[in-house]
């Protein structure tokens, strides 16, 4: 097991440490507990976050163990690099709580799983490319931001005709996604796309305020 100067990864301010000492504290076992820190996908254009108590044995293979003040970090090796030179400080705004400070942000295969690298490397400047953004801007997304939700072009293959589509606010983890999707999106988008083979969804539904995909 790999153990570095954690500081190097993720420091606490003192507000922040007060505040994980003192929830440490009311753990009715307390003693070998550890504040584990972990990226568990992307939020948008950032990372989204895991961070609870466990015992320090508990920590996996490869992660990355030290300490800041007296309380013992472990941060699993996939999220080292992500993490590398985060803050963990406290917002008293809403009510006060926990915000990590993260000077990484994910690369676009990360935001956008699903797409093949090298067709989202193209961007959407292509020609069909242009046709698909100007239908979901006119026609979809005037329709459903009644419920607050979003669809956006992530990528698309004009070689092989398909359409990458992320869905987003009231749209994503909802339920009815899937058939906003086949028998609205991509219905407009293949009347005004003849040639457009198929429509593929590639939203994290998982991580959606209703989200209706389990979590693996």
């Amino acid at each position: 097991m790999t153990t570095v100067e954690t500081f190097e990864i993720l420091s606490l301010t003192d507000e922040a440490r007060n505040v994980v000492t003192d929830a440490l504290h009311n753990e009715e076992q307390s003693a070998g507990l550890a504040l584990f820190v972990e990226v568990t996908g992307t939020r948008g254009a950032g990372y989204s976050y895991d961070l609870y108590f466990s015992d320090r044995a508990d920590a996996p293979e490869g992660a990355a163990i030290g300490n800041d003040g007296g309380v013992t970090i472990v941060v699993p090796e996939q999220s080292i690099e992500r993490l590398r030179g985060s803050r963990l400080e406290f917002a008293s705004e809403g009510g006060g709580g926990l915000v990590l400070v993260n000077p990484n942000v994910p690369t676009p295969e990360e935001v956008n799983p699903g797409v093949p690298a090298n067709i989202l490397a193209l961007g959407i400047d292509g020609p069909l490319a242009t046709m698909a953004v100007e239908v979901l801007e006119s026609s979809i997304n005037p329709s459903i931001a009644s419920h607050g939700g979003r669809a956006d072009l992530v990528a698309l293959d004009e070689e092989q005709r398909i359409a990458y589509v992320k869905l987003s606010g009231g749209c994503q983890g909802c339920a009815m996604s899937r058939m906003t999707l086949s028998q609205g999106i991509e219905t407009s988008l293949r009347e005004a796309i003849p040639s457009l083979e198929s429509v593929v969804d590639v939203t994290d539904h998982a991580s959606g305020e209703n989200p209706f995909y389990a979590k693996q």
